[in-house]
């Protein structure tokens, strides 16, 4: 593969529109576009989205709440370390993060693997542990063969696993998707294949490509998608080819089949996404923590499901607005003190923007001082 500035100067040898909006849907590519500074680094007509790539940002608010709630009554609550700072709607004088729950005595474990999991339960024999799993395929392929091999009988599951490729479909089939060319994830394109993506060009008509997330392969993504719109001749580039390869991988795939189904699944601010979510077939209804602890979503309590006042991550999730044209960034939420989800999670555009330095507002429209593509170009 060429390198980085080969890349770029193909791209800017390219005879391109006014504008072309090109979308990530991966907060890791986000995290390398932004901090290797290729916004600023492409030609100005290019202008990229950061877009739903963020799995902890839309974990269901209620799914948190009742994480909380467990912890709260004695349950040792495992969970991946982003998913402790996220924030819910929960009453005042109630902790509103597993973060906070823990520091009120509720026993609230950060995990970097489902294994270690297996392994506080193993130690725990004699109280009941649940697994808070949120993630897209490539978390939820692990816990799924987690699953299959057998939990301990203390051990329960509480699965908030989403597909990535539903919420784009969502986009592209509200006729306003706010982008020309996508960049396809390359972790879930490994899991899952880089043909789930063929969808875009086929049914849509939009360029796309699967990227990797250096410089490099980010970069042939661009420049492959960039010279599609110019041709006006879509078709699935897979720029990752060395590792993510046609079927994805086999073995995660089958395990997913073997104990979980699809379902309709919420989105935190989105709604309801047909076909976009994880769920324990029902003869393994036994290891869903809703099921053992009658999990039930409280409806009454206030802006249960939401995102907090004022959040925008929804559409920031969406690609609908920039991280720094919510109006609460960087004055009430804050990586120290977040409000919503993107600025919790290191996939988050929120916080990843926030810690490349991006620290004025923006108005929503003023596009130049909005992405630091267009501001920093010259």
């Amino acid at each position: 593969m060429a390198d980085a500035r080969t890349w770029l100067e193909r791209i800017r040898g390219l005879d391109l529109p006014a504008k072309v909006r090109v979308m990530n849907v991966c907060g890791g590519h986000e995290r390398s576009i932004t901090m290797a500074g290729l916004r600023g680094a492409l030609p100005p007509q290019v202008e990229l989205i950061p877009g739903p790539g963020c799995p902890v940002c839309v974990c269901p608010e209620e799914d948190i709440y009742a994480a909380i709630q467990l912890a709260r009554n004695g349950v040792i609550v495992a969970a991946f370390g982003d998913m402790l700072r996220v924030p819910c709607n929960a009453p005042k004088a109630e902790p509103r993060s597993l973060e906070q729950a823990k520091a009120a005595g509720g026993d609230v474990r950060p995990v970097s693997s489902p294994e270690e999991v297996i392994a506080i339960a193993r130690s725990n024999k004699d109280r009941q542990v649940v697994f808070f799993a949120a993630g897209f395929e490539t978390t939820t392929a692990p816990v799924a063969g987690l699953v299959a091999q057998g939990l301990p009988e203390n051990l329960t599951v509480l699965l908030s696993g989403r597909l990535t490729w539903p919420a784009v479909a969502l986009l592209l089939d509200s006729g306003t998707p706010g982008f020309d060319a996508l960049v396809a994830p390359g972790h879930v394109s490994t899991v899952m294949g880089p043909e789930e993506w063929e969808f875009v060009t086929k049914k849509h008509g939009i360029p796309a490509a699967v990227a990797g997330f250096n410089t490099e392969s980010l970069l042939a993504a661009f420049y492959s998608v960039l010279r599609q719109v110019i041709e006006e001749k879509p078709f699935l580039d897979n720029c990752y080819s060395a590792v993510a390869q046609p079927g994805g991988n086999p073995t995660a795939r089958a395990v997913l089949e073997q104990v979980m189904d699809v379902t309709d699944a919420n989105w935190r601010g989105i709604g309801v996404i047909p076909g976009s979510g994880f769920s324990l077939k029902p003869e393994l209804s036994g290891l869903d923590a809703r099921v053992r602890f009658s999990i039930d979503p409280d409806e009454d309590r206030k802006r249960a499901g939401e995102m907090p006042p004022g959040c925008d991550c929804a559409r920031v999730v969406l690609g609908k607005i920039y991280p720094n044209q919510c109006i609460l960034y960087g004055k009430a939420c804050t990586p120290r003190k977040p409000i919503g989800p993107c600025k919790v999670s290191d996939e988050g555009a929120c916080r990843i923007w926030w810690a490349s330095g991006v620290r004025e507002q923006a108005s929503v429209g003023a596009a130049s001082a909005a992405n630091p593509s267009l501001k920093n170009a010259s």
